[in-house]
């Protein structure tokens, strides 16, 4: 099938799935007394004006859920913007910028049912937490569902994360003599999946090991199948090339094996003090204007 086709076929079936669903409650939610860490940073009406805040809630196989979805109303068509880690707060920082500037709809992920602020959902039944970005699974159709379910027609799906410093040197192909750090979330790290292709000028905000650009494609693809990784790449960003060979769940996979347009963008978390919040969202929004600008160029900053 013909990637446009899918795309296409996918995105009907989300929208008609969301139309009516009576296992979801949908909760209008005033931002500005929302009991949420998230919110509580944003306490003036002035940051909220055009916007609608919700709260979703379900219950999938063994897991309780708890979105936050916040609408640009007056500008609906733009991109889908997704913060599934609630302890990424300069994700969300950005994305809330995002959704005023260019519009769409904003999902965030609340791990708030259990603990607030957590990376992992503990409000499970048994077993361990769950990952909100690697419960994207055909086997557990209705958390794609609902997550995906503003993301409209042309429209790309927007990942904001922060991650800690520096990478497993011990999980590495590459750079092995590097400081060892946490996971795999840096442009030094390279495997059987992960391509690096780093910035060579190494400019602001790529000065930075891990600020990085995911660029997914299936395998069996030429890497510039990816979704604006052409683009990218020429305009000098911190590129992680990622081969989808099998689903690892995350909503990267999900997206390309689905034929939907993706982008993922991740910074240094740089701690929850202003400054840090800061310096966090001022580097995530810098490369979402410069890849929106070259790669969905419909989605345009909103006059104001």
């Amino acid at each position: 099938m013909r990637r446009p086709l899918l795309s296409g076929l996918i995105w009907l079936a989300l929208a008609s799935a969301a139309a009516g669903d009576p296992d979801t409650r949908v909760i209008p939610t005033d931002p500005l007394t929302a009991p949420d860490d998230d919110f509580a940073r944003h306490r003036d009406p002035a940051e909220w004006r055009g916007l609608t805040v919700s709260r979703i809630e379900f219950r999938e196989e063994r897991a309780a859920w708890r979105l936050w979805r916040i609408a640009n109303v007056r500008h609906r068509r733009g991109p889908l913007w997704f913060v599934p880690h609630d302890n990424e707060n300069a994700g969300f920082e950005a994305a809330l910028e995002a959704v005023r500037k260019y519009g769409g709809t904003l999902i965030a992920v609340d791990t708030g049912i259990a603990e607030d602020g957590l990376r992992m959902n503990r409000a499970v039944d048994y077993g361990r937490p769950v990952d909100p970005n690697r419960n994207f699974d055909t086997a557990l159709p209705g958390y794609a569902r609902r997550i995906l379910a503003d993301l409209r027609r042309g429209m790309p799906i927007i990942a904001l994360h922060t991650n800690a410093r520096g990478f497993d040197t011990g999980e590495s192909r590459c750079n092995q003599s590097d400081p060892s750090g946490q996971g795999v979330i840096s442009i030094r790290y390279c495997d059987d999946t992960l391509t690096p292709s780093p910035s060579r000028r190494r400019a602001w905000p790529w000065d930075d090991d891990d600020t990085v650009a995911f660029a997914t494609y299936r395998t069996g693809d030429a890497p510039s199948a990816a979704f604006c990784r052409d683009g990218m790449i020429a305009a000098d960003f911190n590129v992680v090339q990622e081969r989808v060979v099998a689903s690892d769940r995350s909503l990267s996979n999900y997206a390309v094996l689905h034929g939907l347009d993706y982008l993922n963008f991740e910074t240094l978390d740089r701690g929850d003090d202003a400054a840090g919040l800061a310096e966090g969202r001022r580097r995530l929004v810098h490369i979402i204007d410069r890849a929106l600008a070259m790669c969905a160029p419909k989605v345009r900053p909103i006059a104001r």
